[in-house]
């Protein structure tokens, strides 16, 4: 058999040939724009140059307190420059990030440092008494470091000051690429809503790709003015903690989203881009619409999740937001779909316009395939928006897998494909909606009924703020629609058969909720609705 003449005395050597990183961001900013501001926080602003001197000399930091290689380093704090200033230097240092959930109890802290084996923590002094309870019992307590803002560390809690550590440090640290693209960059847990969250890991090459696939997909620049409306810690801040930075962008960093807050940084700072959940979409809008703010200039939105609801994308434009629907998980790097518009929608009708945002679209740029698969035979379903089937994934931005968690691994991995779990249909123009989580379906007298259909009927009302439907056990039907509806603040009274006779007109009669519970809606600590703790209510008749 003949060689292949491509392979011969063809080899990858260092001059062409380089594992990919999102750490190879920072660097090349800050060589591009050493005097541009990279990061703007409540106490103060660095430019690239600075900002890739405090990675470096923090990465030789915690390389001289002995962590290095895979050693699992933990960070909790609020969207500010430290823990965006994590994302690059612990894997500077060969370590692995694990940015904790600020919303967390001590118990839920407590299982991530001993489960990902944490060897340092950093934390804002704001948690410390949360701190000091997670560290109870534990075999390996990490060593501490504390960042002091408003709060100054107790003596003898923190064995080093993050200010200190990087003032120790070697501003010309010559930090190393990984050996392999496939080790690990960050560890991020699941906010699930049973049991204990599972460790994603997260491996270099995704992440580079997860970067730049979103830079693009969500028109950055080096004009890029983000404002961190979304938590850094979950899903890396879904990559765009390396993607602003990839384009040269400046990160606005913000502590706690509060309408007031938001408003201000989009004035002062000239804000372009924000992203968050449908819940932050959702406040935002109401709150800037209620009090006829309309932004200086159009804000580019990515809300991930949910579509967000036919009223919100009304009064999102009149209020200066551009909203981008994006869709993913924390295994797959956060956003892995984006609604890519189209030009043949200008000028739909608001319903027609929402129907088509409402889909979660296409895979984003490294993602190989998403399409949707009978959960009978494994095949595409028929691509004529009616099959029902499993959303399923394959490209290089899906995690490795979940650590220590092999049984788990396999199951989300199966014939090739990583199954997200979710209900979806594909379009016949190749866009995929997704209908429902799997758990989360109807089948009320042999008919699948979608709970986020009821609950984008059940937003139109003018007086709901929040809504989430799940199934009730019924005699008759074996179960039927019930809703869960949250009231805007200073709403006028609404009744139960007030919402039943709204979705009369909106729906076909088996889909219409059976019962209406009002008050406030139970949330995990990344935001999502615990539909869990409704079904158990609607089960119970409470």
């Amino acid at each position: 058999m003949a060689s292949d003449k491509f392979d011969t005395d063809l080899e990858q050597q260092a001059a062409n040939y380089s594992p990919l990183t999102p750490l190879s961001f920072l660097k090349r900013s800050a060589w591009v724009f050493p005097h541009k501001i990279a990061v703007k926080d409540d106490d103060g602003e660095f430019t690239y140059a600075q900002f890739y001197e405090r990675c470096r000399r923090m990465a030789s930091a915690l390389q001289s307190l002995g962590i290095g290689r895979n050693d699992t380093v933990s960070v909790l704090c609020f969207n500010s420059h430290e823990l965006l200033e994590s994302h690059y230097s612990v894997p500077m240092a060969g370590a692995v990030l694990n940015a904790l959930n600020t919303r967390l109890d001590a118990a839920s802290i407590r299982f991530i440092l001993q489960h990902g084996e944490a060897r340092a923590l950093l934390y804002d002094t704001e948690f410390e008494p949360l701190v000091a309870e997670a560290v109870k019992g534990l075999e390996h307590p990490p060593l501490r470091i504390a960042i002091a803002h408003q709060h100054p560390a107790t003596p003898g809690m923190a064995a080093y000051d993050y200010e200190s550590l990087i003032a120790s440090g070697d501003p010309n640290f010559a930090w190393q690429k990984p050996h392999n693209e496939w080790d690990a960059i960050s560890l991020c847990y699941t906010s699930g809503t049973t049991g204990d969250p599972k460790g994603v890991v997260y491996h270099h090459r995704g992440a580079y790709l997860s970067g730049m696939g979103n830079a693009m997909a969500f028109n950055m620049t080096p004009d890029t003015v983000y404002l961190w409306t979304l938590p850094m810690f979950h899903c890396n801040g879904w990559c765009y903690t390396w993607a602003i930075t990839a384009v040269g962008g400046t990160h606005v960093c913000l502590r706690k989203v509060q309408s007031q807050a938001v408003l201000e940084r989009i004035r002062e700072d000239h804000v372009t881009h924000m992203c968050g959940a449908p819940v932050v979409l959702n406040l935002l809008v109401n709150d800037f619409s209620q009090a006829g703010v309309k932004l200086p200039t159009k804000v580019q939105f990515a809300v991930g999740g949910a579509a967000p609801p036919n009223v919100i994308i009304a009064k999102a434009g009149p209020v200066g937001f551009q909203i981008t629907h994006l869709y993913g998980l924390t295994e797959s790097y956060g956003p892995s779909t984006v609604c890519v518009w189209q030009t043949d929608w200008e000028g739909l009708e608001l319903d027609d316009l929402a129907a088509k945002m409402a889909r979660q679209g296409v895979g984003l740029y490294a993602m190989d395939d998403v399409q949707v698969l009978s959960r009978e035979t494994g095949l595409p379903v028929p691509a004529d928006g009616q099959t029902l089937g499993e959303l399923a994934h394959r490209g290089n931005t899906l995690m490795k897998g979940y650590l220590k968690n092999p049984a788990s691994t396999a199951k989300a991995f199966q014939d090739g494909w990583f199954r997200t779990g979710d209900l979806a249909v594909m379009h016949p123009d190749g866009y995929a909606e997704v209908k429902d989580r799997a758990k989360d379906i109807i089948i009320s007298g042999g008919e699948n009924i979608s709970s986020k259909e009821v609950e984008d009927v059940l937003y139109r009302h003018p007086q709901v703020l929040e809504a989430a439907v799940v199934a009730r056990p019924d005699e008759r039907w074996g179960e039927v629609p019930c809703a869960f509806v949250c009231l805007k603040e200073g709403a006028p009274a609404v009744s139960e058969q007030d919402i039943v006779n709204f979705c009369r007109s909106g729906m076909a009669s088996y889909k219409i909720p059976k019962a209406v519970v009002f008050g406030p809606l139970p949330k995990t600590s990344t935001g999502k609705i615990r539909k869990n703790i409704l079904r158990d209510q609607a089960r119970s008749g409470h």
